[in-house]
């Protein structure tokens, strides 16, 4: 294991561009597909690609808060000091890593905003107590929890087809979490990954002398924070606990109250100002937490410039028809035995062009629905299928790293060699969980 890891690592520095460059390639790529395989012209795929260009601009907004506000959570004195005595449970690399993926596991299957960010803050807190550890592979190990999420609390396609009026509810009506997150299939896909992740990331740990380890000064963030000369009127304000506190509470009480009304709804807006509202109160003062969030905004650029090249390849994907192409072309060599299987396939490269499970849904469900009819296959299943192929292929996606990889201040080419073998093993456990159960 650790001369393939070694391999497939040197591999990905080589040949890996950064994360922009990938995006820009893909964009021709899609480009060149919608012309061979669909009747869109040239000109025809410039308009689908400018039309989409713009289509994640809410979402793009909802990642750059998940990213500051989470650096901003990370940063206050109470939240360090937590984060740090988790991290102190881990005594060696080889526990540090089967730790960091335990709880990204966890924190994903909970929602995937909420792993994605704890995950990372988390293995930077355990790189600094562990300073031995391959900081690669413990940031490859946070990533790759994130392969649970649609199998989860806030799988996106499980929840929106258990809402009533869904857009799909003539066809297959409103399907609950017992037949798709709670099924004895998808727990037992879970199940096996929450026990198997850990340990191969642990096997892949290299020898202690090739471990890439980093100065644990390097990971501060430390914070920026002007004091002012003269005491002012405006610069008390600036320091008033009291506002912070204030501000805080209409938060706290606007959360408690949604958790009331709506149960256990996690959803990206309501992580989002969690993470806000305590990053408000840990930070004492409004100077604080501004000097955080000025901090913080400067690991967002990654996000701001690709999220809108993803959009524009979305764009080309459905107006063009080449997703359904895709779909199709796995639906005719599919049979009643084979149909999740192969849908869980299409749907993994599906994924690497519309990486988005809401988007991935409402372009691929009326075609595999409509299979799943004439096959006498099961909806519930169908739709599972679907949700574990969008988020198996997100370990090689840069798409989804970003966020991570901006916390950690790595780069996609450092994690995925890593994630490559994460790919394959979920991909066997997948495919057994969908094929036979």
């Amino acid at each position: 294991m650790k001369t393939l890891t070694r391999f497939s690592n040197a591999l990905m520095e080589r040949f890996l561009p950064d994360p922009y460059i990938f995006v820009a390639v893909l964009t021709l790529i899609v480009f060149l597909l919608g012309l061979g395989l669909t009747d869109s012209g040239p000109l025809d795929m410039v308009v689908h690609w400018g039309d989409g260009f713009w289509g994640l601009l809410s979402f793009t907004m909802q990642m750059v808060i998940v990213l500051v506000a989470g650096h901003v959570l990370a940063n206050s004195p109470v939240f360090k000091r937590l984060l740090s005595s988790l991290a102190g449970m881990a005594k060696s690399p080889g526990s540090a890593i089967i730790l960091v993926t335990v709880i990204s596991i966890i924190a994903s299957w909970i929602n995937w905003g909420f792993g994605l960010v704890i995950g990372a803050l988390f293995a930077k807190e355990i790189a600094k107590k562990v300073t031995s550890v391959d900081y690669r592979l413990l940031v490859a190990s946070a990533y790759s929890g994130f392969v649970v999420w649609h199998g989860g609390l806030g799988g996106s396609i499980p929840l929106s087809i258990a809402t009533a009026d869904h857009p799909f509810e003539s066809i297959m009506g409103i399907v609950p979490a017992s037949q798709t997150i709670f099924s004895g299939y998808n727990l037992f896909i879970v199940g096996i990954l929450f026990i198997t992740i850990p340990l191969l990331n642990r096997w892949m740990m290299p020898k202690p002398e090739d471990a890439v380890t980093v100065d644990p000064a390097k990971l501060e963030d430390p914070i920026d924070v002007e004091i002012p000369e003269e005491k002012t009127p405006a610069s008390r304000m600036e320091d008033s606990v009291l506002l912070s506190m204030l501000i805080g509470a209409l938060g706290v009480v606007y959360l408690a109250n949604h958790f009331v009304r709506n149960g256990f709804d996690l959803n990206l807006n309501v992580v989002n100002l969690i993470f806000l509202i305590l990053g408000i109160i840990f930070h004492g003062t409004p100077r604080r937490f501004l000097g955080a969030v000025a901090n913080a905004v400067k690991t967002t650029g990654g996000i701001i410039i690709q999220f809108p090249f993803y959009a524009g390849i979305m764009g080309m994907m459905t107006a063009s028809g080449l997703a359904a192409v895709i779909s199709d072309a796995f639906v005719s060599i599919s049979n009643e035995h084979t149909f999740n299987l192969f849908t869980f396939y299409a749907a993994g490269i599906v994924n690497f062009f519309v990486p988005s499970g809401g988007g991935q849904w409402a372009v691929q469900a009326p075609i595999m629905l409509d299979a799943a009819q004439s096959m006498g296959a099961d909806y519930a299943k169908t739709a599972m299928s679907i949700a574990w192929g969008d988020a198996w292929t997100n370990m090689i996606q840069p798409f989804w790293a970003l966020p991570a990889l901006a916390i950690a201040g790595l780069k996609a080419k450092d994690i995925m060699g890593y994630c490559v073998f994460v790919l394959l093993l979920s991909g066997i456990v997948i495919s057994i969980g969908l094929y036979f159960f």
